[in-house]
């Protein structure tokens, strides 16, 4: 794989629907049986917090293989206040590209994109062991809690990147997830309806039922 092999583009109206399934494709039966993540992205282009400029596809061979957006969203700090900070994804690489570069090439320069815009820090849920890669740790080593998790519980999940030195520095606080990511199940059904039939499938790992 070179630079040749592809290019990152702004996602366009014209791309929605193709996005949509690539991320379908890329999901389903992976964290719950099916998936809501087409859903999610299809609701997401309209919210307010959604960060337009950094709506990005990955396309080889004229070919859409990949795609991640941002959301904006807020640290409430222990001491008063909010924090600006991103939020980011779903980001996927089509299902038969996985684990060939291309979402780490992705991710990279969406994240530098975002820190030429200033925005300061990234706050994600994801996996130490790809998105450390990118210069992702644990939030908590940054003094951000995950809301609503109990103290004590497993936040492993909850990854951070300052994209600016030092910009959570002293800031101690509670990360909020954007409005926009909690879907109703009967909506994302009805909206999968309008996509080929796929099996749903309990499958070892899925965190969700």
């Amino acid at each position: 794989m070179n630079a040749n092999d592809y290019i990152i583009r702004p996602e366009r109206e014209e791309d929605f629907r193709a996005v949509e399934h690539l991320v379908r494709e890329s999901f389903w039966n992976v964290y719950r049986p099916g998936c809501s993540e087409h859903y999610v992205i299809h609701v997401l282009r309209d919210d307010p917090a959604f960060v337009r400029e950094l709506d990005f596809v990955m396309e080889r061979d004229g070919c859409l293989i990949g795609q991640n957006m941002f959301m904006r969203t807020v640290i409430d700090a222990d001491g008063g206040g909010e924090i600006p900070v991103l939020t980011m994804g779903p980001i996927c690489i089509t299902p038969k590209l996985k684990r060939r570069g291309y979402g780490k090439i992705l991710l990279d320069y969406s994240l530098e994109k975002a820190a030429e815009m200033g925005f300061g820090a990234v706050l994600f849920e994801g996996n130490i062991g790809f998105y450390g890669k990118s210069g992702f740790d644990y939030a908590r080593k940054f003094g951000i809690r995950y809301h609503d998790l109990p103290e004590g519980a497993d936040d492993s999940f909850f990854l951070c990147k300052e994209l600016i030195p030092g910009y959570l520095d002293g800031v101690r606080g509670v990360y909020q997830t954007p409005a926009g990511y909690y879907v109703d199940d009967g909506d994302v059904a009805r909206f999968d309806r309008t996509f080929p039939y796929k099996e749903k499938r309990k499958l070892p790992g899925q965190i969700f039922e």
